[in-house]
């Protein structure tokens, strides 16, 4: 789809949230602002709840990374090769977007899609943008979002709402 053609285009707000549900409430406000469709990637198997900075859940991820680990993760509710726009969230795991993203990223034909990417940090950003752009070969994307949250695990926003606001304003632009 052509820029241009919003009404025909169909969107879709993908992500995966983790303990406090940050990534989740960007990709809400995401959603309810472009009027898209919404779905949460899911593990089949759960991880541990987050016990802190150094609770073996921690060190799972820690290690799932290292090894480019890819967990099943349960069907979505919709099949994405119905929109022609995706957006894709993902707290940063270690530097990395979280495993089960990477799952939901490779299982995808990204070719001719539109993708707007947007993560989730504690204050260490890593390569998470890179990666998704790397694993959407062959789509065209949005300008990307990095939101910070505090470096404890919690969910005090460190970036400000009028900074995803305005994000928000370019990405409705670009579509």
């Amino acid at each position: 789809m052509k820029k241009g053609n919003r009404g025909k285009q169909k969107i879709l707000v993908v992500c995966y949230s983790f303990s406090n549900g940050n990534t989740r409430k960007i990709a809400r406000q995401l959603q309810s602002a472009l009027g898209a469709d919404y779905a949460e990637i899911q593990t089949v198997i759960p991880y541990e709840p987050y016990g802190g900075y150094h609770c073996a859940m921690v060190q799972q991820g820690l290690k799932e990374v290292e090894q480019g680990f890819k967990p099943e993760i349960k069907p979505l509710p919709f099949d994405t090769a119905d929109y022609d726009i995706i957006a894709v969230g993902t707290p940063t795991w270690w530097y990395a977007t979280a495993p089960a993203v990477l799952t939901f990223l490779t299982s995808c034909d990204w070719s001719g899609k539109r993708v707007i990417p947007f993560m989730t940090h504690g204050g260490w950003k890593g390569h998470v943008i890179k990666d998704i752009k790397t694993h959407c070969a062959g789509a065209d994307f949005a300008p990307s979002m990095e939101v910070q949250f505090d470096s404890q695990g919690g969910a005090n926003m460190q970036t400000s709402q009028a900074q995803i606001d305005e994000w928000i304003t370019r990405v409705k632009a670009w579509v």
